[in-house]
């Protein structure tokens, strides 16, 4: 069974613990942080393990990717080209039409309420895009 499929023991929030534990450095604790942030904006928020071990939030469709490369932690959110974004965290993925991205380097810090804020905004971007059901 591959990283990217879920077994009873292994739930995409543990799998997202486990990625966390096993970074063991910078990008581990602002992987965990960003998460903190995120489940407090929105705390009916599902997380998802997909495309091989890439932590996913969702309602209503997905909000953001946490990504961890050599040299930073990226949010990537799925819609972040029609959200707006006044504190101008985007400074990654700029020139998409749909994917807007936030990438963090060791020793940056994020606005949290101004993080937040965008992560509120996606859900209800994706709320909004939601069909609805028709009324009986």
């Amino acid at each position: 069974m591959s990283r990217n499929e879920s077994r009873d023991d292994e739930s995409p929030s543990r799998l997202i613990d486990a990625r966390i534990r096993e970074l063991g450095d910078w990008r581990g604790e602002m992987l965990a942080h960003l998460r903190g942030l995120i489940r407090q904006a929105v705390p009916d928020i599902v997380e998802e393990w997909k495309w091989r071990g890439v932590p996913v939030w969702s309602r209503d469709g997905i909000i953001c990717t946490g990504e961890t490369y050599k040299a930073v932690v990226k949010l990537t959110f799925a819609k972040g080209a029609s959200l707006d974004d006044p504190a101008k965290l985007f400074n990654a993925s700029l020139e998409g039409k749909t994917r807007r991205a936030i990438d963090i380097r060791e020793d940056e810090t994020i606005d949290a309420d101004a993080f937040q804020a965008l992560i509120r905004a996606a859900a209800a971007l994706n709320a909004s895009s939601r069909p609805r059901k028709p009324r009986q």
